[in-house]
């Protein structure tokens, strides 16, 4: 039998059970469409997360206490629940003195209650220098303006804030500037309200921001004398590595430190950053594809029961077709040209309805929530659907493919 011939009796074949042939693919169409939906999701997540990295600037250092695990790249320990005390304001003072460092901007952090007469909203807030609008790239404001370094050097109650957080506090018709909030039982007023909001760099809430001295974060809010966190922008003219050693040596003189192996701070440039964030983000893409898989699997072996079952209907069918013939070649190829069939088509069908589900999904987020999802559709991913799907008709496909080439056409015949 020719290859066109057996493809237009396994059409054929296929078409004559419409209604068979639709709930055959079935699990084809949902696994295909899961493993497209969730691979797209893993990589519009890893846009997300290295677009937000890279928005902070590609010459930013950041110092976090405490020795890195293993020398990789570790969480603030503060995150951990473990304080550690090693960055201090001498660490500050000794890096602004040095020429390959354009900005230093220690920060402390905390978590409280924000109060405008009746109303109140939990937030975390930031203490920090002037700086920190310009090195966080939240140096536009919507009303009023940021605090300056005077500010900071007489310990001012004053703060900036978010946008959703002036809108939650003030309501979208009341100036929130000169108004008087309630942090931690301290008065602060509010001298300015940021320009933009949705998720910053390391998935923080901007929106719901509160940024305020760090004089006045350190000493009356959190009774500390360290940072948890030192932010760094190198010089252009120097290359990042070079800023980031810099910065070792110097805080390992600063500490004390002779052997780098007993480090109690830890370095890391954006790329460090990126490369780390890249790793993660891929392993899950992979890992939510591996769960999506299982379902191809048992849609393949649904398929394989439904060609048995096959198989035994068509009984009589395959013993004529033996006896006028047809050889054990033929019949295998014309079963297994039927289940790739099935299997691709139900392939192109998930595809398609992946795309639709991912496409509803980015509307979604992007028109109600204000967490700039990007729209990521891997072309990779329609290459790997169409040739597992290929590779399941083949797998799932060939054993009752065989059953029915291997019938004898006598017995066959006779089978009622």
């Amino acid at each position: 039998m020719l290859l066109r011939d057996a493809f237009k009796t396994a059409i054929r074949s296929l078409t004559h059970g419409k209604m068979r042939s639709v709930l055959t693919m079935l699990g084809i169409v949902i696994g295909i469409a899961s493993v497209i939906v969730l691979m797209s999701i893993g990589q519009s997540a890893q846009d997300l997360i290295l677009n937000q990295v890279q928005s902070i600037g590609s010459n930013l250092i950041i110092i976090i206490p405490g020795a890195p695990a293993n020398g990789k790249f570790s969480s603030p320990a503060s995150s951990q629940g473990i304080v550690i005390t090693s960055l201090k304001q001498r660490d500050v003072d000794s890096l602004q003195r040095e020429p390959a460092v354009d900005l230093t901007v220690p920060e402390v952090r905390g978590q409280a209650e924000v109060v405008y007469n009746s109303n109140n909203v939990t937030v975390g807030y930031t203490g920090s220098t002037a700086d920190f609008f310009a090195i966080s790239n939240l140096a536009e404001v919507s009303r009023g303006q940021t605090f300056s370094k005077s500010d900071v050097d007489s310990a001012k109650h004053v703060i900036v804030i978010g946008p959703d957080l002036a809108n939650t506090l003030f309501g979208p018709n009341v100036d929130p500037i000169n108004k008087i909030v309630i942090v931690k039982n301290v008065s602060f007023r509010v001298v300015g309200v940021l320009a933009k909001g949705g998720t910053g760099a390391f998935g923080v809430d901007i929106g719901n921001i509160v940024v305020m001295p760090i004089t006045v974060a350190q000493k009356q809010l959190l009774g500390i004398n360290y940072f948890n966190v030192i932010v760094v922008q190198a010089n252009a003219n120097y290359d990042v590595n070079f800023v980031k050693s810099r910065i070792s040596f110097i805080l390992q003189q600063d500490h004390g430190i002779t052997n780098s192996n007993k480090n109690d701070f830890t370095i890391n440039t954006q790329q460090d950053i990126l490369a780390l964030l890249g790793n993660i983000t891929s392993i899950l893409t992979l890992f939510l594809a591996a769960i999506a898989s299982i379902s191809l699997i048992v849609g393949g072996i649904g398929i394989m029961n439904i060609m048995l079952v096959s198989v035994t209907e068509r009984t009589r069918e395959i013993g004529l077709r033996k006896a006028v013939g047809a050889t054990e070649r033929d019949i295998l190829k014309q079963f297994l040209i039927e289940a790739v069939l099935l299997t691709m088509s139900g392939g192109i069908i998930g595809i398609v309805f992946g795309a639709v589900i991912v496409a509803v999904i980015y509307i979604i987020l992007s028109t109600f929530f204000s967490i700039g999802w990007v729209f990521a559709f891997p072309i990779y991913s329609v290459f790997l659907a169409l040739l597992v799907s290929t590779f399941s008709g083949i797998v799932f496909g060939l054993y009752p493919a065989r059953q029915a080439a291997r019938k004898n056409p006598v017995d066959a015949l006779r089978y009622e």
